[in-house]
């Protein structure tokens, strides 16, 4: 555990003005009492922890999802959710952490190794015995929706042998443990879009943002994924390159919330922060620059669009919206959900599967109500879109497939590559 850790967020703790607006509006809160709030958690909960009357945290501040509804809401600025991420870690420091959450923090190991043999490690980890088993023994919700390996090979394995665009434009692609072992069509949208653009793709060596770890509690673990990550990336960075990815909570992490929470904010870490971008958010500024291709065609469907707490976090405005309505004939529609329930691996856990799935109703209900018509739905979070198809059986797809079929790269419903992509160069499209 970081000691300096509680020193940052000293400064916001004081602010707190117990007025229980955070915890009004907490999702957690709202569905079960085994969480007793933000502030209760949070910020009155440190005041005694830092006083000594409180050795440990209280384990009740586990049920914090981590959603960080309450810094939103909180008109004093405290930052809730860093607090009682922190009393997690000191949870960990103190006792140790459970084999099922060491199992979770690891997902990139876990990834890997089931891409040698996906058709193996998807009827291991998805028959109804091994579920059942998984959470009889460690505690794994047997119903929560758990991906699958991709069957067609990771991210990185088709990059590795699709011949690239050349350009004097480069662009530097984080893709994340979940593109590139579960949903390796996002990251080829991806690269469709930038290389439609004009852009030179750059795929570095990467890790594993280390968010699992943050959120479990493993701080020291994640100080490492983090470490990695930036010796890698920082090069390009200081090349003047920017560095994009697909998934809106890696980059979150990777461009504040790791440095803050582990208190190793340098002159690196906010160099790396500066060139990051979140794909949806880099496209708008190309946008606004007078630089994106606008000739989209026509995608003529209903499209309910689910703002992740992740994209909210960013504090970016709605990047994915803004692009989108340049899209002629799709009928987008914003919902308002606080949170879809599943928050990174908060309804992975037995325990917690039924709470993940009452705060995801808000959100069912808003993707139920457009009708039939929307067969598709979009968000920036592939955790949102797991949870959504789940809860509602629609199909969910990131704004970046939206936008690769918008461009006439890519089949939305097939979730592959089309031939008017990489015209002449078949390897492309396998």
């Amino acid at each position: 555990m970081h000691t300096a850790s509680w020193h940052s967020v000293g400064m916001t703790l004081d602010e707190c003005i117990k007025c229980n607006i955070c915890t009004t509006y907490c999702p957690v809160a709202a569905v079960t009492d085994k969480f007793p709030g933000p502030k209760y958690a949070g910020p009155q909960a440190q005041r005694f922890r830092e006083c000594g009357q409180l050795k440990s945290p209280d384990t009740s501040v586990d049920y914090c999802s981590a959603c960080r509804v309450c810094n939103e809401v909180c008109p004093s600025g405290v930052r809730i959710a860093e607090i009682n991420a922190r009393a997690k870690a000191q949870i960990v420091a103190d006792r140790g952490i459970s084999l099922r959450n060491w199992f979770f923090g690891r997902n990139e190991k876990l990834g890997k190794l089931g891409s040698f043999a996906p058709r193996l490690a998807n009827l291991g980890f998805h028959n109804p015995f091994s579920r059942y088993m998984a959470e009889k023994i460690m505690g794994v919700a047997r119903h929560a929706p758990i991906p699958r390996w991709s069957t067609e090979g990771s991210f990185d394995a088709w990059f590795r042998r699709t011949p690239r665009l050349k350009s004097d434009k480069k662009v530097v692609y984080f893709h994340g443990c979940s593109t590139n072992y579960y949903e390796p069509q996002v990251g080829k949208a991806a690269v469709a879009v930038l290389e439609h653009l004009g852009y030179e793709v750059i795929v570095p060596p990467q890790n594993c943002c280390g968010l699992p770890m943050l959120n479990n509690g493993e701080f020291p673990a994640a100080e490492g994924l983090y470490r990695r990550n930036l010796a890698q990336l920082l090069p390009y960075a200081d090349r003047g390159l920017p560095i994009v990815g697909t998934s809106v909570s890696c980059v979150l992490v990777l461009r504040e919330e790791a440095s803050e929470m582990l208190d190793i904010e340098t002159d690196e870490t906010e160099r790396l922060k500066n060139a990051l971008w979140d794909m949806s958010e880099w496209l708008r500024d190309l946008l606004e620059r007078g630089e994106l291709d606008t000739n989209f065609h026509e995608l003529k469907m209903v499209l309910p669009y689910h703002v992740s707490c992740q994209a909210r976090a960013h504090r970016m405005g709605r990047p994915s919206l803004d692009v989108m309505t340049l899209i002629p004939g799709l009928d987008l529609r914003e919902g308002s959900a606080r949170c879809c329930g599943l928050a990174g691996t908060y309804g992975y856990k037995a325990e917690k599967y039924e709470i993940a799935m009452k705060v995801g109703e808000e959100a069912f209900r808003f993707v139920r109500a457009q009708g039939a018509d929307a067969h598709i739905v979009t968000s920036d979070s592939e955790i949102c879109r797991w949870q959504l198809e789940h809860g509602t059986q629609k199909s969910c797809r990131a704004p970046i497939e939206i936008f690769a079929a918008a461009y006439g790269l890519y089949d939305l419903d097939d979730r592959k590559l089309l031939r008017a992509y990489g015209a002449g160069n078949a390897a492309r499209l396998s």
